[in-house]
């Protein structure tokens, strides 16, 4: 079996530490590891394969070598550095969002378009697509083979992980003010987000909408092959720490029973079906968080249109919809691409 060389830039951060760990569990074939962080990091060591390595300052003398980089940090980091190692020879995973806009980088969803890697040895500039656009996919996909889709709403309800770990922190912090009667400050978000929902998830635009709901819509299309697919979205950011949930109104061309719904997402990989109403099972993103499946249930009818449709999903948002992903991508490249 052939190994690789791998980079991964903002290893300590909540994205970096879960594809550090599913490098070690999904047995990926690594050569070495190169662990790259900020300078609050430096000094750190974390465990992989029975080791534990060093945490060390980012830098460009680093990618010598390397084979693949998965980019774990910000927009403004990917900016910097990735394009640079990419023209080095390195095949980079980006979970940043600084490519998404991009046309000449693939946006991957290994279940849906594994065929969007082919030629990546030109750009080799691969973008991990956001946590609510691989949920919202991955749910049409799987409907997409049976009918055509015309519209579909979505309201999707992100955890403040989103935010990595400042927005864990300042969720936990105002929590335990709130609960001892001290008020609450506020820092990442522009209100209080403990015991609260803020209908608001990245700067709003011109129209309304917000950059990630705008995201979401564009990355899904993009996913699923073109824009002939209507979505519309509203983002809410809710008090979990970890998981997402969606609430999806799909309609279709050819009216589907709600048996034909639940065969076709329970033959799809990646999707769980947990629909048994009468025993109050359902998903929830307690129940989603440290698994790699997109769960699904709440499947009914919606008696207000032709081909009307009502489902709700969960998942963890940093692993399928985030590292696992990545680390999928990466296991496409070495099977198929490398």
């Amino acid at each position: 079996m052939s190994m690789y060389n791998v980079v991964i830039v903002g290893a300590t951060g909540v994205v970096g530490r879960q594809v550090v760990e599913l490098l070690d569990t999904r047995n990926f074939p690594v050569s070495n590891l190169i662990l790259f962080a900020s300078e609050q990091s430096v000094g750190e060591f974390l465990e992989f394969n029975d080791d534990s390595l060093p945490v060390q300052l980012l830098d460009s003398d680093g990618f010598k070598g390397a084979d693949i980089a998965f980019f774990c940090a910000g927009a403004a980091i990917s900016e910097q550095y990735c394009s640079k190692v990419a023209a080095a020879g390195v095949i980079c995973i980006d979970t940043s969002g600084f490519f998404s806009a991009d046309d000449s980088v693939p946006m991957v969803v290994p279940e849906i378009n594994p065929d969007s890697l082919q030629g990546i040895k030109a750009k080799r500039i691969i973008a991990n697509p956001g946590c609510a656009s691989i949920q919202l996919s991955l749910l049409v996909q799987a409907l997409r083979s049976a009918t055509k889709i015309h519209r579909v709403v979505v309201s999707s309800y992100q955890s403040v992980s989103d935010a990595g770990q400042k927005g864990i922190d300042e969720l936990r912090t105002q929590s335990g003010e709130l609960l001892n009667g001290r008020p609450s400050k506020n820092k990442v978000y522009p209100y209080q987000v403990a015991y609260n929902c803020l209908p608001q998830v990245g700067g709003f635009l011109s129209d309304g909408y917000t950059v990630e709901e705008r995201k979401l819509i564009c990355e899904t299309q993009q996913i699923l092959g073109g824009d002939l697919l209507a979505v519309t979205a509203t983002m809410v950011t809710v008090p979990l720490f970890y998981g997402s949930c969606q609430s999806v109104n799909i309609e279709t061309e050819t009216e589907l029973s709600i048996e034909k719904v639940r065969e076709l997402l329970s033959s799809f990989a990646g999707i769980a079906v947990v629909d048994d109403v009468d025993n109050l099972e359902y998903p929830m993103p307690v129940d989603a968080v440290d698994q790699d499946e997109l769960f699904v249930g709440r499947i009914r009818p919606d008696a207000s249109v032709a081909g009307g449709l009502n489902v709700w999903t969960a998942l963890d948002n940093l692993r399928k919809g985030c590292a696992t992903n990545a680390v999928q991508i990466a296991e496409l490249l070495i099977k198929v691409y490398l």
